[in-house]
């Protein structure tokens, strides 16, 4: 039973098992707060029956009423207390706890998971996912269960007490309950419906956000804004027609209770006439009949949330049974080279991207990967360090296959330095502590130093203390690149990945980060990625990328002698050189 709960709804062991304990306190506690009617009953049962009945009796006295009520206020507050306790603080917790292993989960998901997901669906389903499960598990779900085996226990009691009578109080409540369970389907179709219209909304708003550059300069706002109405009001009918359903069915069926309420007046009063019952009986089950339709609506209300819930528990689900990378977490290696063996990768099933591709990085030396765009340069570096899993072939570092290794362990070995720097909006310390979480601010100023940021660190109001924005908004391309560089040299590992890290820079800014990156490599395994000649001028080796096939690798000299893509590659490069030198003259 505890695995179904956990599958049910999205919960781990030990939520499992708070959750039976919050349904069973508050089942105890619903019949707690059915002690006013007993106590009516009694005090009825005490005055009332022996004066129908024509007997004289002794009653109890006030003092035994006070202590009665007193006791049964006493013993309903300790259940109210047990059952917030078991409930709302423990569903509280049991919510921080499953953001804490979503965001587990998602730390040790494959880069790929990232590449399909949008950021807004993500995001929804850490926080607004989370907030829903979190209100409605603590208002509704334990109420639910607690509510049918309240009434069940109720209902047993009284048709032991009188079939006839009960069966008219509860006849009304499979037919109420009938209504709403049939439609079921119904309704997770349309709350299915505004739960993805929803996340539409989201996606636009998150797009908008980060294009607004772009949306602005191409005059794209008016479009966007009626864009984005049309989504909000495709969003808000959707709304009304789920709100519109669940609210026509859960009235319906609380209408349909009202029902049993007169079917009691009438049956009761038939059997009273023919003696079959005592007024004091009829009075009581019309008193109960009062009472003990209010927890069935809160059954079908919550019924109709918890098939709203559906949704976003499948989607817990899904994303806990997504397959996480995983590895030893200790690793030897018998040196820091990368091989390449005869990979092959595709990002989805349409496109081919990496064939049959094998090449060795030598530690201490720098490989090049170079190629027209698309090749599958940026791929195989993020191969190397496992962002990704190859779909063949193998990828070992020291004679290891590093999908043997966990990811976190692997990535211990290696600084990358990406051409998209990003950077948190917090100090320029702490961007840089990122390399190495426990070094010491004399550490981080020598790495500053040796990545050419002192400079321009120097210049700004708190120098290293200044906080610089949302990846980094009040630093040119330059700086930021240089502080990435500076991340890096901080870390310190065997292993340093450069893609494009000086493609989109100016000749003062390339320069000032090919020094930076000249100590960042020194005695290292390097992979580097690069278009310009001059960025692969010292490398040991070159692999020659096109359409995701390796077509030459050597030195520079043997790729020269061979006349071939490296050659032309080179040709041209220089050409366009002496054409944007003479353009330049010109002018």
């Amino acid at each position: 039973m505890l695995k179904h709960i956990k599958s049910r709804f999205a919960l781990s062991s030990k939520g499992a098992i708070q959750f039976i304990n919050g349904v069973f306190f508050t089942t105890l506690l619903n019949i707690t707060l059915m002690l006013p009617t007993v106590y009516l009953f009694i005090f009825l049962d005490d005055y009332l029956n022996p004066l129908l009945n024509s007997k004289t009796t002794t009653h109890s006295g006030l003092i035994y009423y006070i202590i009665l009520a007193i006791s049964f206020i006493i013993i309903t507050w300790l259940v109210a207390l047990q059952q917030y306790r078991s409930t709302f603080s423990s569903i509280y917790e049991e919510s921080a706890n499953r953001r804490i292993s979503l965001a587990e989960k998602l730390r040790r998901l494959p880069l790929s998971f990232f590449g399909e997901k949008n950021l807004s669906d993500l995001t929804s389903t850490i926080m607004d996912d989370n907030t829903e499960l979190e209100h409605t598990f603590s208002h509704a779900v334990p109420q639910l269960f607690a509510s049918v085996i309240s009434i069940l226990l109720i209902a047993i009691g009284l048709f032991v007490y009188n079939w006839t009578m009960a069966l008219s109080v509860f006849w009304v409540v499979p037919l109420a309950a009938s209504v709403i369970i049939c439609s079921k389907k119904k309704l997770h179709k349309v709350n299915k419906e505004h739960y993805l219209s929803k996340r539409e909304v989201s996606e636009k708003i998150q797009e908008g956000l980060e294009n607004i550059q772009e949306i602005k300069s191409y005059n794209g706002k008016d479009q966007f804004k009626i864009e984005l109405d049309e989504q909000l009001n495709s969003y808000e009918k959707l709304l009304t027609k789920g709100e519109l359903l669940a609210g026509t069915l859960v009235n319906g069926a609380q209408s349909l209770l009202k029902l049993g309420t007169i079917t009691v007046i009438l049956v009761g009063a038939t059997l009273l006439i023919n003696q079959q019952i005592t007024l004091f009986m009829y009075l009581m089950f019309l008193l109960i009949s009062a009472s003990v339709y209010q927890p069935i609506n809160d059954v079908f209300n919550n019924l109709a949330a918890l098939f709203y819930l559906d949704i976003r528990i499948n989607r817990m689900n899904e994303m806990e049974a997504l397959p996480v990378q995983s590895g030893e977490t200790t690793a030897s290696y018998n040196n820091f080279n990368i091989e390449f063996n005869n990979v092959d990768f595709s990002y989805n099933d349409d496109k081919q991207v990496l064939n049959n591709v094998s090449f060795t990085a030598n530690q201490g030396e720098i490989t090049a990967l170079i190629g027209p765009s698309g090749g599958g340069k940026s791929t195989c570096t993020k191969l190397a360090a496992r962002f990704w899993d190859v779909d063949s072939g193998a990828i070992k570092l020291g004679d290891q296959n590093i999908q043997e290794i966990d990811p976190e362990t692997l990535l211990k070995e290696y600084s990358i330095v990406f051409q998209n720097v990003v950077l948190f909006n917090t100090t320029i310390k702490d961007n840089i502590r990122i390399g190495k979480r426990d070094a010491t601010d004399e550490e981080i100023i020598k790495a500053a130093r040796s990545a050419q940021c002192e400079e321009f660190i120097e210049n700004l109001p708190n120098g290293y203390n200044t906080v610089i924005g949302e990846n980094g908004a009040t630093l040119s391309g330059g700086e930021r690149q240089r502080l990435s560089i500076a991340r890096a040299l901080l870390k310190d590992a065997p292993i340093v990945l450069l893609d494009e890290a000086t493609a989109s820079l100016d000749v003062e800014n390339e320069t000032k980060i090919q020094a930076a990156i000249s100590k960042l490599i020194q005695n290292k395994t390097v992979l580097i990625i690069a278009h310009r000649m001059r960025t692969i001028a010292n490398a040991d080796k070159i692999v020659v990328l096109t359409n995701g096939k390796v077509v030459e690798c050597g030195s520079p000299n043997e790729l020269k002698r061979q006349n071939g893509h490296f050659s032309q590659m080179l040709k041209f490069q220089q050409i366009q050189q002496r054409t944007d030198f003479l353009s330049a003259d010109n002018q």
